[in-house]
């Protein structure tokens, strides 16, 4: 029994010995013989697993150069000025009756001004032009209500950054704390105060920076500060939109200076647009209603740049009287002491609505459209938006390429009367299709050429009547998807 104890504990050392290998599963033999197929199976995931935390060390180390990329490329972007931008911009001299301010909110952009603030003389009259979206913004319904119960204008607050459209009852809550403060700063009803928002849709608006803005803006008003006035309230713009006019009214001259923003979501009726303008005539608000709602049929609701309409669109005309004190303002708008107020105050509308297509986000040529031959002049500028706003017409004359065929396609489309045997369409002042066909001999060359101006022209002929109409719109880049891509960021 002994000796048999004594053979049981001879192998104890070998014993001893076999946690060794097992001591060892990463070296030792019984670890290749045991975990073969664990390394194997494992082997992809483990080197997977592996090159994960490399990937996560690269992309941290890749953060924070992307993001100063992703920066610079953004500055780079908000500095490079559309090249459809004006070589020279007008100066804006004073409007009697006037005074404006502005101020860095911090509303949404940081060291820049965001918040206009304008201050006007007592009795001064106000007419406007809203959005058609049936998601308008508190702002836009804010100055609606005022127009409709007979408000005056006395003080304008505009902001950029926050666009306060789809807020709910927080967005009406902003608007009316904001026109609480201007009113009494400004020495006026509520009822005198018009707001207007523009930048992000759907996120709500903290009042108390224009609150706290409004006072800022006053206290450096003055009556020659057009230029900060119209950077103040750009967003994607590029450049700042200005215009000027003289006019005579009887034997007064008066003056009519015009500010306006917009780049993108433009799309009668209206467009992302803010457009302000100032008069120091004596006209009552009536008048200024129906010049401002003839004005705009042919500038601001005929351009497009994306056929998407805003919730914020607002055009004002204010008219102080400044110059004609004294004067019974004028309340007929049949009176023909109005005839080159009129004009010049139609011109001064086209002159900005052509600047916000110029600016068009991503925009590098600036197409005029005309059709003639329509059933009605409605008839004629559906056809005529249809040809703007088609993505196949706009993409290739960004890429300069003549293909008629695409226009052909957006006149079909529109779904307005029109003889495809009579078809005549001509681009360029080059006749390019006639009488439903290609122009025989037609030389494309020519037209080719005209596509690599800034400027193009499309003509089209629908043969059934005789309206005519003209819109006016721009080519589709890769910058406009870029900037919209980024546009919260």
């Amino acid at each position: 029994m002994k000796t048999a104890v004594k053979a049981k504990r001879k192998p104890s050392p070998k014993a001893k010995a076999k946690p060794k290998p097992k001591a060892k599963p990463k070296t030792g033999a019984h670890s290749k013989a045991k975990k073969p197929r664990a390394v194997r199976k494992t082997a992809a995931p483990k080197v997977a697993g592996a090159v994960k935390p490399k990937l996560k060390d690269v992309a941290k180390a890749k953060a924070k150069p992307k993001s100063k990329a992703k920066a610079k490329a953004k500055a780079k972007s908000e500095s490079k000025i559309s090249p459809l931008a004006p070589k020279t911009y007008a100066v804006l001299p004073p409007v009697g009756g006037v005074e404006i301010g502005t101020a860095e909110a911090g509303i949404k952009y940081k060291g820049r001004t965001d918040l206009l603030v304008v201050r006007m003389a007592e009795d001064t009259q106000v007419a406007g032009v809203f959005t058609t979206s049936k998601t308008a913004s508190a702002p836009v319904e804010w100055c609606r209500s005022n127009l409709t119960e007979g408000g005056l204008g006395r003080m304008l607050v505009v902001n950029s950054g926050n666009s306060n459209a789809f807020t709910g009852k927080l967005g009406v809550a902003t608007v009316k704390a904001t026109a609480s403060a201007a009113a009494q700063v400004g020495h006026c009803r509520q009822k005198d105060v018009f707001i207007a928002s523009t930048g992000v849709i759907g996120q709500p608006m903290d009042p108390a920076p224009v609150v706290a803005g409004i006072d800022t803006a006053l206290a450096a008003a003055s009556p020659d500060n057009w230029e900060n006035a119209s950077r103040a309230i750009m967003t994607t713009d590029t450049y700042r939109k200005v215009a000027t006019r003289k006019a005579m009214i009887g034997d007064q001259e008066v003056t009519i200076n015009g500010i306006a923003k917009g780049s993108g979501m433009i799309a009668p009726d209206l467009a992302t647009m803010l457009v302000f303008i100032f008069t120091d005539a004596a006209i009552s608000s009536a008048v200024l209603q129906t010049l401002l709602l003839l004005g705009t049929r042919d500038s601001f609701n005929a351009i497009t740049v994306d056929s998407d309409t805003s919730t914020s669109d607002s055009v004002l005309l204010f008219a102080t009287g400044a110059a004609m004190q004294g004067a019974t303002p004028i309340s007929r708008a049949g009176d023909a002491r109005l005839r080159d107020f009129r004009a010049q105050l139609d011109g001064l509308m086209m002159d900005l609505a052509h600047q916000v297509v110029r600016d068009g986000e991503g925009a590098t040529k600036f197409i005029r459209v005309t059709v003639s031959g329509a059933a009605s002049h409605q008839a004629a500028k559906r056809i005529a938006m249809s040809i703007a706003n088609s993505p196949l017409v706009k993409t290739a004359i960004a890429g300069e390429d003549a293909n008629w065929g695409r226009v052909v396609m957006a006149v079909g489309k529109s779904g307005e009367a029109a003889d495809r045997d009579k078809l005549c369409i001509r681009m360029g002042g080059v006749d390019v299709a006639k009488n439903g066909m290609a122009v025989p001999g037609y030389d494309e060359a020519p037209v080719t050429a005209h596509m690599k101006g800034e400027n193009v022209d499309i003509e089209v002929d629908v043969g059934v009547g005789k309206a005519t109409a003209t819109v006016f719109t721009c080519d589709l880049t890769y910058e406009y998807i870029r900037i919209n891509a980024d546009y919260r960021s």
